[in-house]
């Protein structure tokens, strides 16, 4: 099948990711996959939760749709007194993507929370997150080197995220809403620079799929979250 915006099925969208997007936050980026655009902002607290380990750090992350994100304004979380399901799953996924990067004894006591907020959702918010998130998450423990508060910095691994899906029985990497919303088959991947896979979120949306399929799809997500890190890499400078 043709894409509605021309692309192969293994090209991802046109991304942007500007830097300190943000005055006040200790690291900052608005990453734009397309016509998805997320804003990122690391805070860092001198304090653990309790059930963190004495001498150790956190890595945590919060995620919101803003009302007009979407084609339909949808109510803020707060309105409704409790995070949605969704929200709650997406912040879980890039909270776990997101510890996978840090060395939590490196980072001592610090608590680095990663606020990810939907400006425009047009498919793949969640692995957008994921890969900006890592962005803000970087410069953050890069200004904790600078002002001398850690001795290195405590990434250990890049982290990208990025989707693929089944479409009228094409596979295809980085979908957007228009295909999105038809797909078949939707698959979530995170991985780091080596390639190893964080996270894998596979659902059969239309149809079960096959081991064959997963792979498939899988080898298109390695080869997107090739090219995000690279532009990762490009953004911070070749360094963490």
């Amino acid at each position: 099948m043709t894409r509605q915006d021309g692309r192969a099925p293994d090209e991802l969208r046109p991304i942007k990711i500007t830097t300190d997007f943000v005055k006040f936050a200790e690291g900052s980026c608005l990453i734009e996959c397309g016509d998805t655009k997320v804003l990122c902002c690391a805070s860092v607290e001198d304090r653990t939760p309790p059930h963190v380990p004495e001498g150790t750090g956190w890595v945590t992350a919060e995620y919101s749709m803003l009302p007009r994100a979407n084609r339909e304004r949808s109510r803020r979380d707060v309105s409704k007194l409790k995070l949605s399901p969704r929200s709650a799953e997406i912040q879980r996924l890039v909270g776990r993507s997101l510890r996978a990067a840090v060395d939590m004894e490196k980072l001592g006591e610090h608590t680095i929370t990663i606020d990810c907020d939907v400006l425009q959702g047009d498919g793949g918010t969640r692995t957008a997150s994921v890969t900006g998130g890592f962005i803000a998450l970087a410069l953050a423990c890069r200004r904790l080197v600078a002002d001398g508060e850690l001795a290195t910095s405590p990434i250990r691994h890049y982290v990208t995220g990025v989707s693929a899906g089944i479409v009228e029985e094409q596979a295809m990497l980085d979908l957007q809403y228009s295909e999105d919303s038809r797909a078949q088959v939707d698959l979530n991947c995170v991985m780091n620079e080596l390639g190893e896979i964080i996270e894998l979120q596979g659902t059969g949306e239309g149809r079960a799929f096959t081991l064959a399929e997963q792979q498939e799809l899988v080898r298109l997500c390695a080869k997107g979250n090739r090219e995000l890190l690279a532009i990762q890499r490009e953004v911070l400078g070749g360094k963490f």
